[in-house]
Protein backbone atom coordinates (compact mmCIF):
# COMPACT_ATOMS: atom_id res chain seq x y z
CA UNK A 1 0.00 0.00 0.00
CA UNK A 2 1.96 2.99 -1.26
CA UNK A 3 -0.57 5.81 -1.26
CA UNK A 4 -3.92 5.97 0.55
CA UNK A 5 -6.75 8.50 0.59
CA UNK A 6 -8.96 8.61 3.67
CA UNK A 7 -12.20 10.51 3.10
CA UNK A 8 -12.82 11.77 6.62
CA UNK A 9 -9.79 10.91 8.74
CA UNK A 10 -10.05 12.82 11.99
CA UNK A 11 -12.87 11.25 14.01
CA UNK A 12 -13.56 7.80 15.45
CA UNK A 13 -13.06 5.41 12.52
CA UNK A 14 -11.03 7.88 10.49
CA UNK A 15 -8.28 8.18 13.08
CA UNK A 16 -7.59 4.46 13.08
CA UNK A 17 -7.90 4.32 9.29
CA UNK A 18 -5.06 6.84 9.19
CA UNK A 19 -2.96 5.50 12.06
CA UNK A 20 -2.76 1.93 10.80
CA UNK A 21 -1.63 2.72 7.20
CA UNK A 22 0.87 5.28 8.57
CA UNK A 23 2.30 2.58 10.83
CA UNK A 24 2.78 0.43 7.72
CA UNK A 25 4.72 3.16 5.95
CA UNK A 26 1.98 4.35 3.60
CA UNK A 27 1.66 7.90 2.33
CA UNK A 28 -1.73 9.10 3.59
CA UNK A 29 -3.89 11.95 2.33
CA UNK A 30 -7.01 13.08 4.22
CA UNK A 31 -9.93 14.69 2.41
CA UNK A 32 -12.30 16.55 4.73
CA UNK A 33 -14.09 19.84 5.26
CA UNK A 34 -11.97 20.89 8.24
CA UNK A 35 -8.54 22.40 8.65
CA UNK A 36 -5.86 20.58 10.59
CA UNK A 37 -5.55 16.96 11.67
CA UNK A 38 -4.25 15.07 14.72
CA UNK A 39 -1.36 13.83 12.57
CA UNK A 40 0.52 17.05 11.82
CA UNK A 41 2.91 16.84 8.90
CA UNK A 42 2.62 13.06 8.69
CA UNK A 43 -0.37 13.44 6.35
CA UNK A 44 -1.44 15.80 3.57
CA UNK A 45 -4.85 17.43 3.57
CA UNK A 46 -7.36 18.11 0.82
CA UNK A 47 -10.07 20.54 1.97
CA UNK A 48 -13.28 19.51 0.24
CA UNK A 49 -16.92 18.81 1.04
CA UNK A 50 -17.43 15.26 -0.16
CA UNK A 51 -21.13 16.03 -0.76
CA UNK A 52 -20.12 18.60 -3.41
CA UNK A 53 -19.81 16.40 -6.49
CA UNK A 54 -18.11 19.05 -8.64
CA UNK A 55 -15.63 20.00 -5.92
CA UNK A 56 -14.72 16.36 -5.35
CA UNK A 57 -14.07 15.80 -9.05
CA UNK A 58 -11.93 18.94 -9.21
CA UNK A 59 -9.98 18.22 -6.02
CA UNK A 60 -9.10 14.69 -7.06
CA UNK A 61 -8.57 15.25 -10.79
CA UNK A 62 -4.76 15.28 -10.53
CA UNK A 63 -4.46 12.69 -7.75
CA UNK A 64 -3.83 8.98 -7.93
CA UNK A 65 -4.16 6.51 -5.08
CA UNK A 66 -3.63 2.82 -4.53
CA UNK A 67 -6.37 2.59 -1.89
CA UNK A 68 -9.29 4.82 -0.91
CA UNK A 69 -11.12 4.50 2.41
CA UNK A 70 -14.47 6.29 2.12
CA UNK A 71 -15.48 6.93 5.69
CA UNK A 72 -17.81 9.98 5.67
CA UNK A 73 -21.55 10.30 6.13
CA UNK A 74 -23.13 13.73 6.59
CA UNK A 75 -25.57 13.31 9.47
CA UNK A 76 -27.21 16.69 8.85
CA UNK A 77 -27.71 16.48 5.08
CA UNK A 78 -27.28 12.79 4.33
CA UNK A 79 -24.86 11.41 1.74
CA UNK A 80 -26.36 9.95 -1.42
CA UNK A 81 -25.18 7.17 -3.71
CA UNK A 82 -24.48 9.82 -6.36
CA UNK A 83 -22.13 11.65 -4.00
CA UNK A 84 -20.37 8.44 -3.01
CA UNK A 85 -19.93 7.33 -6.61
CA UNK A 86 -18.56 10.75 -7.60
CA UNK A 87 -15.60 10.20 -5.30
CA UNK A 88 -15.10 6.63 -6.50
CA UNK A 89 -15.11 7.68 -10.16
CA UNK A 90 -12.71 10.55 -9.47
CA UNK A 91 -10.24 8.11 -7.88
CA UNK A 92 -10.67 5.22 -10.32
CA UNK A 93 -7.41 5.60 -12.27
CA UNK A 94 -4.81 3.13 -11.01
CA UNK A 95 -6.93 2.25 -7.99
CA UNK A 96 -6.32 -1.09 -6.29
CA UNK A 97 -9.28 -0.91 -3.89
CA UNK A 98 -12.13 1.43 -2.95
CA UNK A 99 -13.28 0.53 0.57
CA UNK A 100 -16.64 2.02 1.52
CA UNK A 101 -17.68 2.18 5.17
CA UNK A 102 -21.32 1.15 5.18
CA UNK A 103 -23.30 -0.12 8.19
CA UNK A 104 -25.35 -3.05 9.44
CA UNK A 105 -28.22 -0.56 9.07
CA UNK A 106 -28.37 -1.67 5.41
CA UNK A 107 -30.46 -4.55 6.81
CA UNK A 108 -33.95 -4.27 8.23
CA UNK A 109 -34.44 -5.01 11.93
CA UNK A 110 -34.15 -8.73 12.51
CA UNK A 111 -31.56 -11.29 11.50
CA UNK A 112 -29.15 -12.86 11.88
CA UNK A 113 -28.10 -11.71 8.39
CA UNK A 114 -25.15 -12.92 6.36
CA UNK A 115 -23.46 -10.70 3.79
CA UNK A 116 -25.66 -11.87 0.93
CA UNK A 117 -28.94 -11.00 2.66
CA UNK A 118 -31.18 -8.43 0.98
CA UNK A 119 -30.44 -4.76 1.63
CA UNK A 120 -33.19 -2.27 2.47
CA UNK A 121 -34.69 -0.23 -0.40
CA UNK A 122 -34.12 3.48 -0.93
CA UNK A 123 -37.58 4.30 0.47
CA UNK A 124 -36.84 2.54 3.77
CA UNK A 125 -37.87 4.78 6.71
CA UNK A 126 -34.34 4.93 8.18
CA UNK A 127 -32.69 7.37 5.74
CA UNK A 128 -29.19 6.51 6.97
CA UNK A 129 -29.63 2.79 6.30
CA UNK A 130 -31.42 3.47 3.01
CA UNK A 131 -28.63 5.72 1.69
CA UNK A 132 -25.91 3.33 2.82
CA UNK A 133 -27.67 0.44 1.07
CA UNK A 134 -28.23 2.49 -2.09
CA UNK A 135 -24.56 3.53 -2.09
CA UNK A 136 -23.49 -0.11 -1.84
CA UNK A 137 -25.69 -1.08 -4.77
CA UNK A 138 -24.38 1.82 -6.85
CA UNK A 139 -20.73 1.07 -6.06
CA UNK A 140 -21.07 -2.62 -6.91
CA UNK A 141 -22.81 -1.65 -10.14
CA UNK A 142 -19.82 0.58 -10.96
CA UNK A 143 -17.60 -2.37 -10.25
CA UNK A 144 -19.47 -4.58 -12.68
CA UNK A 145 -19.72 -1.90 -15.39
CA UNK A 146 -16.30 -0.26 -15.12
CA UNK A 147 -14.14 -2.70 -13.21
CA UNK A 148 -13.91 -0.50 -10.12
CA UNK A 149 -12.42 -2.70 -7.34
CA UNK A 150 -14.98 -2.03 -4.58
CA UNK A 151 -15.32 -3.57 -1.13
CA UNK A 152 -17.84 -2.51 1.51
CA UNK A 153 -17.66 -3.04 5.25
CA UNK A 154 -20.71 -2.97 7.50
CA UNK A 155 -19.91 -2.17 11.13
CA UNK A 156 -22.32 -2.61 14.00
CA UNK A 157 -22.33 0.00 16.81
CA UNK A 158 -18.77 1.31 16.98
CA UNK A 159 -16.92 2.12 20.18
CA UNK A 160 -13.43 3.31 20.90
CA UNK A 161 -11.27 6.28 21.86
CA UNK A 162 -12.42 9.63 20.42
CA UNK A 163 -16.02 8.47 19.97
CA UNK A 164 -18.01 11.57 19.02
CA UNK A 165 -21.28 9.80 19.83
CA UNK A 166 -22.40 9.70 23.46
CA UNK A 167 -22.29 5.93 23.81
CA UNK A 168 -19.89 4.08 26.08
CA UNK A 169 -18.95 7.37 27.77
CA UNK A 170 -22.64 8.05 28.48
CA UNK A 171 -22.74 5.02 30.76
CA UNK A 172 -19.28 5.44 32.28
CA UNK A 173 -20.15 9.02 33.26
CA UNK A 174 -22.93 7.58 35.40
CA UNK A 175 -21.17 4.44 36.60
CA UNK A 176 -17.99 6.23 37.69
CA UNK A 177 -20.04 8.89 39.48
CA UNK A 178 -21.97 6.22 41.37
CA UNK A 179 -25.17 7.16 39.60
CA UNK A 180 -27.92 4.69 38.64
CA UNK A 181 -28.28 3.77 34.98
CA UNK A 182 -31.70 3.74 33.32
CA UNK A 183 -32.59 0.52 31.48
CA UNK A 184 -35.42 0.85 28.94
CA UNK A 185 -38.09 -1.75 29.55
CA UNK A 186 -36.80 -5.19 30.47
CA UNK A 187 -33.34 -4.51 29.03
CA UNK A 188 -33.38 -7.69 26.94
CA UNK A 189 -33.19 -5.94 23.58
CA UNK A 190 -29.89 -6.88 21.94
CA UNK A 191 -27.03 -4.98 20.32
CA UNK A 192 -23.82 -5.81 18.48
CA UNK A 193 -20.64 -3.82 18.89
CA UNK A 194 -17.25 -3.46 17.22
CA UNK A 195 -14.16 -1.47 18.12
CA UNK A 196 -12.99 1.31 15.82
CA UNK A 197 -9.62 -0.45 15.68
CA UNK A 198 -11.24 -3.61 14.31
CA UNK A 199 -13.23 -1.60 11.75
CA UNK A 200 -9.92 -0.26 10.44
CA UNK A 201 -8.34 -3.71 10.56
CA UNK A 202 -11.18 -5.11 8.48
CA UNK A 203 -10.94 -2.27 5.97
CA UNK A 204 -7.21 -2.75 5.54
CA UNK A 205 -7.48 -6.55 5.39
CA UNK A 206 -9.99 -6.18 2.57
CA UNK A 207 -7.31 -4.45 0.48
CA UNK A 208 -4.95 -7.39 0.90
CA UNK A 209 -7.23 -10.16 -0.41
CA UNK A 210 -8.49 -10.08 -4.00
CA UNK A 211 -11.48 -12.20 -3.00
CA UNK A 212 -12.84 -9.06 -1.29
CA UNK A 213 -13.40 -7.24 -4.59
CA UNK A 214 -17.12 -6.90 -5.19
CA UNK A 215 -18.03 -8.13 -1.71
CA UNK A 216 -19.49 -6.70 1.49
CA UNK A 217 -18.38 -7.68 5.00
CA UNK A 218 -20.34 -7.59 8.25
CA UNK A 219 -18.05 -6.32 10.99
CA UNK A 220 -19.52 -7.05 14.42
CA UNK A 221 -18.68 -8.99 17.56
CA UNK A 222 -20.67 -12.22 17.83
CA UNK A 223 -22.79 -13.12 19.71
CA UNK A 224 -25.00 -10.11 20.33
CA UNK A 225 -25.34 -8.72 23.86
CA UNK A 226 -28.41 -7.52 25.74
CA UNK A 227 -28.71 -3.96 26.97
CA UNK A 228 -28.59 -5.25 30.54
CA UNK A 229 -25.43 -7.27 30.01
CA UNK A 230 -23.77 -4.44 28.11
CA UNK A 231 -24.20 -2.01 31.01
CA UNK A 232 -23.03 -4.67 33.47
CA UNK A 233 -19.97 -5.26 31.28
CA UNK A 234 -19.19 -1.53 31.23
CA UNK A 235 -19.37 -1.49 35.02
CA UNK A 236 -17.07 -4.50 35.30
CA UNK A 237 -14.57 -2.85 32.96
CA UNK A 238 -14.66 0.29 35.12
CA UNK A 239 -14.24 -1.76 38.30
CA UNK A 240 -17.47 -0.37 39.75
CA UNK A 241 -20.82 -1.58 40.97
CA UNK A 242 -23.87 -0.27 39.16
CA UNK A 243 -27.51 0.20 40.11
CA UNK A 244 -29.92 -0.49 37.24
CA UNK A 245 -33.34 1.16 37.17
CA UNK A 246 -35.88 -0.24 34.72
CA UNK A 247 -38.10 2.47 33.23
CA UNK A 248 -40.91 1.55 30.80
CA UNK A 249 -40.43 2.97 27.33
CA UNK A 250 -43.88 4.55 27.57
CA UNK A 251 -42.70 6.54 30.60
CA UNK A 252 -39.48 7.51 28.83
CA UNK A 253 -41.44 8.75 25.81
CA UNK A 254 -43.90 10.69 27.98
CA UNK A 255 -40.99 12.46 29.69
CA UNK A 256 -39.36 13.37 26.35
CA UNK A 257 -36.41 10.97 26.45
CA UNK A 258 -34.39 11.06 23.24
CA UNK A 259 -32.67 8.49 21.05
CA UNK A 260 -30.32 10.88 19.21
CA UNK A 261 -30.95 14.24 20.87
CA UNK A 262 -30.88 15.18 24.58
CA UNK A 263 -32.21 14.25 26.96
CA UNK A 264 -30.66 10.90 26.11
CA UNK A 265 -31.79 8.02 28.29
CA UNK A 266 -29.64 5.17 26.93
CA UNK A 267 -26.83 6.70 24.93
CA UNK A 268 -27.07 7.86 21.33
CA UNK A 269 -29.28 5.67 19.11
CA UNK A 270 -28.78 2.56 21.22
CA UNK A 271 -32.43 1.75 21.97
CA UNK A 272 -33.62 0.76 18.50
CA UNK A 273 -35.02 -2.49 17.05
CA UNK A 274 -32.09 -4.94 16.93
CA UNK A 275 -30.24 -5.81 13.73
CA UNK A 276 -28.21 -8.98 14.12
CA UNK A 277 -25.50 -10.10 11.69
CA UNK A 278 -23.08 -12.96 11.21
CA UNK A 279 -19.39 -12.29 10.57
CA UNK A 280 -18.17 -15.61 9.13
CA UNK A 281 -16.89 -14.03 5.92
CA UNK A 282 -14.30 -12.01 7.84
CA UNK A 283 -12.58 -15.21 8.88
CA UNK A 284 -12.97 -17.18 5.66
CA UNK A 285 -12.05 -14.38 3.22
CA UNK A 286 -9.89 -11.99 5.23
CA UNK A 287 -8.43 -14.36 7.86
CA UNK A 288 -9.44 -11.81 10.50
CA UNK A 289 -10.29 -12.52 14.14
CA UNK A 290 -12.00 -9.70 15.99
CA UNK A 291 -10.98 -8.33 19.37
CA UNK A 292 -13.21 -9.67 22.17
CA UNK A 293 -15.70 -7.02 23.25
CA UNK A 294 -14.45 -6.83 26.85
CA UNK A 295 -10.82 -6.44 25.74
CA UNK A 296 -11.74 -3.59 23.40
CA UNK A 297 -13.75 -1.86 26.11
CA UNK A 298 -10.84 -2.16 28.56
CA UNK A 299 -8.66 -0.21 26.12
CA UNK A 300 -11.39 2.35 25.58
CA UNK A 301 -11.95 2.83 29.32
CA UNK A 302 -8.26 3.59 29.81
CA UNK A 303 -8.60 6.36 27.25
CA UNK A 304 -11.87 7.58 28.82
CA UNK A 305 -10.28 7.73 32.28
CA UNK A 306 -7.47 9.91 30.93
CA UNK A 307 -9.86 12.61 29.65
CA UNK A 308 -11.17 15.70 31.39
CA UNK A 309 -14.90 15.51 30.78
CA UNK A 310 -17.55 18.11 31.55
CA UNK A 311 -19.90 17.26 34.41
CA UNK A 312 -23.05 15.74 32.89
CA UNK A 313 -26.53 17.03 33.68
CA UNK A 314 -28.34 14.20 35.46
CA UNK A 315 -31.57 16.11 36.14
CA UNK A 316 -33.59 14.24 33.50
CA UNK A 317 -32.35 10.92 34.86
CA UNK A 318 -33.58 11.92 38.31
CA UNK A 319 -37.01 12.79 36.92
CA UNK A 320 -37.35 9.46 35.09
CA UNK A 321 -36.15 7.45 38.09
CA UNK A 322 -38.53 9.30 40.38
CA UNK A 323 -41.38 8.50 37.99
CA UNK A 324 -40.98 4.77 38.72
CA UNK A 325 -40.49 5.25 42.44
Amino acid sequence: MARALVIGGTLLIGRTLVEQPLARGAEVVIMHRGHGTPFGTRVREIQCDRNDVSAVASSLSHEQFDVVYDNVYDWQRGTSAEQVCAAAIACAKGLRRYVFTSSVAVFAPGGPYNEDSALVPLDFPNAYGAQKADSERALFALGRAQGLPVTTIRPAFIFGPHNAFDREAFFWDRIVAGRPVIIPGDGLSTMQWISSRDVARAAIASTEHDVAIGRGYNVANVPEITQLDFVRLLARVAGKDVTLVHVPRETIAALGGGIMEPPLYFGAFLDIPPITVRNDRLRTDLELELTPLEDGLQETFRWYASQQRPTPDFSWDDTAIAAVG
